[in-house]
């Protein structure tokens, strides 16, 4: 789910900011976070949830450094989100600043990287549940 909404927000949503207008930027930033949040915030909390519950109970055929590797790429999902775009959205919703933007689009590839990742190794995961049956 995560990985699609990033490939969406990278793609489509984050480089359209930079079609909307001064007067009217602040209003809708404001409203696209708190919008945002809620599409966002819920998957992100179970899938850490899921993932540190891999820690204690790890199907047959899934391995340590998998399980390990998805938490890693939580941190820094988790990380660039807290301390890279958060302050970014914070900006942006005071004021449209195209330099905040530019940064915001381009730092968002490392959660789009970190995502896809995650998506792969989830994969990887049901792939190695599977072959152990």
């Amino acid at each position: 789910y995560m990985t699609g909404v990033i490939w969406f927000v990278q793609v489509v949503h984050y480089p359209l900011f930079a079609s909307i207008g001064v007067a009217e930027f602040s209003a809708y930033e404001q409203r696209h976070t708190a919008r945002t949040t809620w599409v966002v915030a819920p998957p992100m909390f179970v899938e850490l949830a899921t993932a540190l519950l891999l820690i204690w109970f790890r199907p047959l055929g899934v391995s340590t450094v998998q399980v390990w590797s998805g938490l890693v790429l939580l941190a820094v999902i988790w990380g660039s989100t807290f301390l890279v775009q958060v302050p970014c959205h914070e900006v942006l919703s005071k004021e449209l600043d195209a330099a905040v933007i530019k940064r915001l689009v381009w730092t968002n590839w490392l959660r789009t990287a970190a995502w896809s990742l995650r998506g792969l190794l989830v994969f990887w995961m049901i792939l190695s549940i599977w072959d152990s049956s």
